[in-house]
């Protein structure tokens, strides 16, 4: 039965799949078999007679829960009991259903989803942006930051004010019983914590744990993991260093690079036979992958044939990229290949504006995978809407929409007023408001409301004066007047809407300048039309973000916007190596044919610039430099050096000094420190 379950694997595979005992990790390349791999050692052990009831498998979608599931089980026959085999969270909310007393609170908890959560904090306090203080508490709780901790180490005052509102929103939670999301594993976790013997027990249930795409957890996720583990050493992780791309969430990448010194005399595997792209292909991704230093080191090998060059288009913007790109899927859709099949990629979504209307222009059916259309994303909604009410005083729609964006004061039951004012008068809001006395707007929305009001209308007459005197100085004057582009500054996801946003207004300046005879009205009912696209959606070409391609292939893939500051994204607390894993990431999601695409010129916050093509494409070896790449960058711990007086060693330390590194070598039992720029590596 066991050496059945392992039959369709290959040595690596297998050896990873039988392992029993000890700490394992599964370091596993993409395309490498990483799912058959682990449900296959899942199948193994209940096989060779370990009780399923003391095996947990974590993972971090449902998804990927469900899929190893059916995998495991049917490699399985007559298993008495089903493993647990769920996600994190899962995991948390079925510790917490029988140990919640152990915090001297009730079993009969609630959990409250993210839009609860953010109507507990905006109750709590009004002024501060709830977006940001929603993200700050999820990260105090993943770092384990009481908020009393969380007062202590706040410098600035916007951060204690934060952290005042987590200790009442803390409060609140317990009042009424309520958990979020991060409580499902901070909870556990400190059960844990202050129950050493309800820790061991646990740990004595849990025999076995296997852990899903570890590279992904966070800080929380590996503590209550080492409780989990307290009695013994029997934990095996799979996940690949180099596809560890969610820092911004808060994962942190040492959690796989620190897992063999963290737990004693762990066994690594490397799966590094890839079974998804052509060894062209592999090649590029690990010439990329290879500049980076904190990694673990792995290559890719191929088992597919050679294949085609990967193509690198060069062109001078976005409007030839779009119809390049247009034009090579034309081809291949005519020559046979199905709209499935082909994915285009991107670092950062605004570049799907210029896509998304050539795509319309060209008639081919196209969906955004985890993602928005651009016109339909909030921020540019709004804007949207500032320039309708501009164009148009009668669209109350509009109006009402962006009375309150950025924040004023002004809150629905005013906005109903005015909109009841508005039926009973038969006259568009913005007229009441423009039209009443101080006095008269007063008695329907209050004194302060009133003030609020005046000054907005007259904000935007006075943008309409500016618009009809100048076009090109009006959207200066309007970021200006409502400072809407920082209203995003500090907000989670607020470098994605400001890249939008500088798309769109980018777009805008153009269109003045290709149509001077047009004005704003005009270019409003161009878009109309551009983003009502017709919605039968046929097999189509899948456009999404590079994260939101992870764990996909496509036959045919596109990455297009490869540029200095688009990808990678440099400056703004940007972390290079995990930019350069994302560009690993993209290119091993192509399994038969690749194209990288860059431009000379696109919108960079606003304007139109002139842009410096990728690292990237260099550093995979796809183009000679176009930029300097330090060398020294692929220095790591045991890595063999040649030093033109001490002859060979081996690096045992490598740490960032200026722009070279200061290396600890062993020269043959003498050990000496020496800049990086003073040896080759063999």
């Amino acid at each position: 039965m066991s050496e059945h379950i392992l039959s369709s694997l290959n040595e690596s595979q297998k050896v990873a799949a039988s392992h029993i005992d000890g700490s394992l990790l599964i370091l596993a390349g993409a395309g490498s078999g990483k799912t058959k791999t682990i449900t296959s050692r899942l199948a193994y052990l209940i096989s060779i007679g370990i009780d399923p009831a003391s095996i947990l498998t974590l993972t971090f979608t449902n998804k990927a829960a469900r899929e190893m599931q059916q995998r495991a089980f049917a490699m399985i026959e007559n298993a008495s009991t089903q493993p647990l085999l769920c996600t994190f969270h899962k995991f948390g909310l079925l510790f917490l259903k029988f140990h919640m007393k152990e915090l001297n609170r009730k079993g009969n908890f609630i959990i409250i989803d993210t839009d609860d959560k953010k109507r507990i904090l905006k109750s709590i306090d009004k002024e501060l942006t709830t977006a940001l203080v929603a993200s700050e508490i999820s990260k105090y709780k993943n770092s384990v930051l009481s908020p009393a901790e969380a007062k202590a180490s706040a410098q600035l005052k916007m951060y204690q004010q934060i952290a005042d509102v987590y200790e009442k929103y803390e409060n609140y939670l317990k009042e009424n019983n309520l958990v979020d999301f991060d409580d499902l594993i901070l909870l556990p976790y400190k059960i844990l914590e202050q129950n050493k013997e309800l820790c061991d027990e646990i740990s004595q249930k849990y025999q076995y744990i296997m852990v899903d795409e570890y590279q992904d957890t966070n800080e929380l996720q590996y503590k209550l993991l080492k409780k989990i583990c307290s009695t013994h050493n029997n934990i095996c992780v799979v996940g690949d260093d180099d596809q560890s791309i969610y820092g911004w969430r808060g994962a942190t990448i040492k959690n796989i690079l620190n897992f063999p010194n963290i737990f004693e005399n762990t066994t690594v595997i490397k799966l590094e036979h890839n079974y998804r792209s052509t060894d062209t292909i592999l090649n590029h991704a690990n010439q990329l992958i290879e500049h980076n230093r904190d990694r673990m080191g792995k290559k890719l090998i191929g088992t597919k044939d050679k294949g085609n060059s990967i193509k690198v288009y060069e062109s001078q913007d976005e409007n030839e990229e779009t119809r390049k790109i247009c034009d090579d899927i034309k081809k291949l859709i005519d020559s046979g290949v199905s709209p499935k099949d082909i994915a285009i990629l991107f670092r950062v979504n605004a570049l799907s504006r210029s896509l998304e209307e050539g795509f319309n222009k060209a008639k081919i059916n196209y969906q955004l995978v985890g993602g928005m259309k651009f016109y339909e994303r909030a921020e540019i909604k709004d804007l949207i809407a500032y320039f309708r009410t501009l164009t148009n005083r009668n669209d109350n729609f509009s109006l009402k929409r962006i009375v309150n964006k950025p924040k004023r004061g002004i809150g629905k039951t005013t906005i109903d007023k005015l909109d009841a004012q508005s039926v009973e008068m038969d006259k568009s809001i913005f007229n009441i408001i423009e039209d009443a006395t101080p006095e008269e707007l007063s008695a329907i929305v209050g004194k302060k409301n009133a003030r609020t009001l005046k000054v907005f209308v007259a904000s935007m007459m006075d943008l309409e004066d500016v618009m009809n005197e100048s076009k090109m100085k009006f959207l200066d004057a309007f970021e200006d007047t409502f400072d809407f582009r920082a209203s995003f500054d500090n907000l989670p996801d607020g470098f994605e809407r400001q890249a939008n946003i500088d798309e769109f207004y980018g777009y805008i300046r153009d269109y003045f300048i290709q149509n001077p005879h047009l004005n704003l009205e005009d270019f409003l009912n161009e878009i109309a039309l551009e983003s009502d696209q017709d919605t039968l959606m046929h097999e189509s070409v899948s456009m999404m973000s590079i994260h939101a391609s992870k764990g996909l292939e496509y036959k045919h893939i596109f990455i297009i916007g490869l540029e200095e500051g688009f990808f990678p994204i440099i400056g703004d607390g940007s972390d290079i190596e995990e930019e350069r894993r994302l560009g690993y990431v993209a290119i091993t999601r192509a399994m038969d044919e690749l194209t990288l695409s860059f431009v000379h010129s696109r919108f960079y916050k606003g304007k139109r610039a002139v842009l410096l093509k990728s690292r990237f494409l260099s550093e995979s070896g796809l183009i000679k430099g176009c930029l300097t790449i330090e060398k020294q960058s692929g220095f790591k711990k045991g890595d063999l050096v040649q030093h033109k007086i001490f002859g060979m060693g081996r690096v045992q330390k490598s740490v960032k000094a200026g722009k070279d590194y200061k290396l600890s070598i062993n020269f043959g039992g003498t050990k000496r420190d020496i800049l990086s720029s003073f040896v080759e590596k063999i």
